[in-house]
């Protein structure tokens, strides 16, 4: 059993275009499930998230006084690591409980053949920032990304 992939396929997220970058988008039941959506909408941008395997584990922390801003941190930690460590990754396990986020991530080391990337992430923006509710109860979390 892949729990990985069943947890992949139980989220909705979407990339949208914005110029010359794109925009990512997660659902959610929850702000987590929100966010982790949207993490898996910031790797397909790069890949398609069930070619990345889940060999190796990071820890990351981010504290900020609001959901968008927390979001914002949190996106940018993930482009960090994933260009400091050369990784994708493919699971995520969050913890949120405002200002806080911690997060374990796991994923593996980029390979060409494997992964295709399509392009690389510079950074999350403020553009189009935003992370909350919608009138139907949703929560999303969505961001423009540099590309």
């Amino acid at each position: 059993m892949d729990l990985d992939k069943e947890e992949i396929s139980s989220l909705r997220w979407e990339t949208f275009p914005h110029m010359a970058d794109i925009g990512i988008r997660g659902f959610g039941k929850s702000p987590r499930e929100a966010l982790i959506a949207v993490s898996y909408a910031l790797i397909a941008v790069i890949t398609d998230p069930q070619k990345v395997d889940p060999q190796k584990s990071l820890t990351l922390c981010c504290e900020a006084d609001s959901y968008d801003l927390l979001l914002y941190d949190w996106l940018n930690s993930l482009i960090f690591k994933m260009a400091t460590e050369n990784m994708l990754f493919c699971r995520f396990d969050i913890t949120l409980n405002l200002p806080v986020l911690r997060g374990i991530v796991w994923g593996e080391t980029v390979d060409r053949e494997k992964h295709s990337p399509a392009v690389e992430i510079k950074g999350a923006t403020f553009s189009e920032l935003f992370f909350g509710q919608a009138k139907d109860g949703q929560w999303i979390a969505q961001c423009i990304v540099d590309v």
